[in-house]
């Protein structure tokens, strides 16, 4: 049984992509993220699996599509949410965030694909990670990994292997955190395909926020599920 694992903040205004803020406003943050959140489920339900489960801290909206079960996040650091996350599991399992609105069906099909290995990783340009795949779901490998600092991804990473997995990498992605990955994620997302709903929402929420106005800060942390 291959399982398909987001987790997630519920988009409200105040308590989600709180580093948006500013330039947006904490409703335009919101907007963005409940637009990143549709793509990325978009793409999961595009994706070959048995189930699709979003982890969710909150509660469900209109946004939620159909033939996605909803399971609330645990108490606890988010390395013991995302353990938590994976104890729920048997079989194949690949859990991605929130934040790459960018993901497409194919790569997620790539990535639960465990014919010549035991886990995929995905590392963040900010130095987190944006996606973890088990073979075999083992909380015990996400469990005391230091989260949202500059060497998660490379700790997680060095965990799987430490366990004697076969590790594959997926391609590096950029998580949208601040308002300068919202930029460059709906530019790469403009181009890459028709009906993205982040790409739309940026560019109503983002008529005041161009190019010249966003500066890329010195240090960029975030990890899957932030």
């Amino acid at each position: 049984m291959t399982t398909l694992l987001v987790i997630a903040k519920e988009p409200r205004p105040g308590r989600v992509k709180t580093r948006l803020t500013p330039p947006y406003t904490p409703e335009e943050a919101a907007a963005l993220a409940e637009a990143a959140l549709a793509d990325t489920l978009s793409a999961v339900l595009a994706t070959p699996a048995d189930r699709r489960v979003l982890v969710l801290d909150g509660k469900p909206g209109p946004w939620l599509p159909p033939g996605v079960e909803v399971v609330p996040q645990c108490a606890g650091g988010l390395d013991e949410r995302l353990a938590a996350a994976f104890a729920d599991c048997a079989g194949p399992t690949l859990l991605i965030g929130m934040d790459t609105p960018q993901v497409t069906a194919e790569l997620l099909t790539f990535g639960t694909d465990f014919t010549d290995c035991d886990a995929w990783f995905g590392p963040a340009e900010d130095g987190g990670f944006w996606a973890l795949g088990l073979a075999s779901p083992d909380p015990a490998l996400l469990r005391g990994v230091p989260m949202s600092t500059p060497t998660t991804g490379a700790v997680q990473r060095a965990r799987l292997t430490a366990a004697g997995l076969r590790v594959r990498d997926l391609p590096r992605l950029r998580d949208v955190d601040t308002a300068y990955d919202a930029w460059l994620v709906a530019e790469q997302v403009m181009v890459q395909r028709q009906g993205s709903r982040f790409a739309a929402e940026y560019e109503r929420v983002g008529a005041g926020v161009r190019r010249a106005g966003v500066e890329r800060p010195d240090v960029e942390r975030s990890v899957v599920g932030r």
